[in-house]
């Protein structure tokens, strides 16, 4: 799922991650997310329509002057919608890779840290999760919580701490056997105060790039869930969902209602992948 990231170690945070410039791919995907945010942002202030509002004489009505994208089957603007869905879209997977990789920072920074029965209880844990398929856990979530936001955000963080903890595991391990820190030890640094200030920002960069990348599945993963009608219900604009509504429409011959919320998800993923591994390989060869 997730692309292998090379560490880098013991330089400032700040000054690792400056600059991160990665040739035109990289800057293009970078405007892109940053015009993904802006329009999630200021949806309210810029959609020409109220996405939820029904006008059925307007049914699928093509691209005009009035309705730049058209609209659905509902009558309802798909242009508005896709504004207003950017904002589902991109909170949903921000909440996602926030929580697992908080989760995934303790779990693994204990387990890599400390070692012994620690390491192997919170690994087997670790693995036990990480043999569910995702999807499957948000599928039992919502049929014990319902449909909506919340149960599939809560079970795809879940579904993505493993990812966070085995990376974070590793680096973990790498740091605790460099010299520098044991130096801290003989000086009589508590393991705390040591990861904290020197284990953790020296690992954040790679685990930066990783959320980059994951930030762009879990976009991809709970719009499925939308679309197979687990995760943000109708009315409510979500990429996901408008697909699901646009499939009946491709059938009249209207390809917009689906094939617009399509594009906006792949360009989403896309950009968040290319970035994530620009990071990625600037580390790597700052590393080299």
């Amino acid at each position: 799922m997730s692309a292998v990231l090379t560490p880098a170690v013991r330089r400032p945070l700040l000054r690792r991650l400056r600059p991160l410039g990665n040739g035109p791919l990289f800057t293009v995907a970078v405007l892109v997310l940053g015009v993904l945010v802006l329009v999630a942002a200021l949806a309210p202030l810029i959609a020409p329509y109220d996405p939820e509002a029904l006008d059925l004489r307007s049914s699928l009505v093509g691209s005009s002057a009035d309705h730049l994208l058209g609209t659905d089957q509902s009558g309802r603007d798909v242009l508005s919608r896709l504004l207003y869905g950017a904002r589902t879209g991109l909170l949903g997977p921000l909440l996602v890779v926030g929580l697992s990789t908080a989760g995934g920072l303790l779990l693994g920074t204990v387990a890599g840290w400390r070692g012994g029965w620690a390491d192997a209880v919170l690994s087997r844990l670790m693995d036990l999760v990480f043999s569910v398929p995702g999807l499957l856990v948000a599928i039992m979530f919502v049929a014990v919580a319902g449909p909506g936001l919340t149960a599939p955000v809560i079970a795809m963080a879940v579904a993505y701490t493993p990812y966070v903890g085995r990376l974070v595991h590793g680096l973990a391990r790498q740091e605790k056997a460099r010299p520098y820190l044991e130096s801290y030890r003989v000086q009589g640094w508590s393991g705390w105060t040591i990861c904290v200030r020197h284990l953790l920002p020296n690992i954040a960069p790679t685990v930066l790039a990783q959320s980059a990348i994951n930030f762009g599945y879990a976009l991809m993963d709970l719009a499925a869930l939308s679309f197979l009608g687990f995760g943000v219900q109708p009315p409510a604009a979500d990429w996901g969902a408008m697909i699901n509504d646009g499939e009946s429409a491709l059938q009249q011959g209207a390809t917009m209602p689906a094939l617009a919320p399509s594009v906006c998800i792949v360009l989403a993923v896309v950009a968040f992948g290319i970035v994530g591994e620009g990071i990625a390989d600037r580390l790597a060869r700052r590393e080299r």
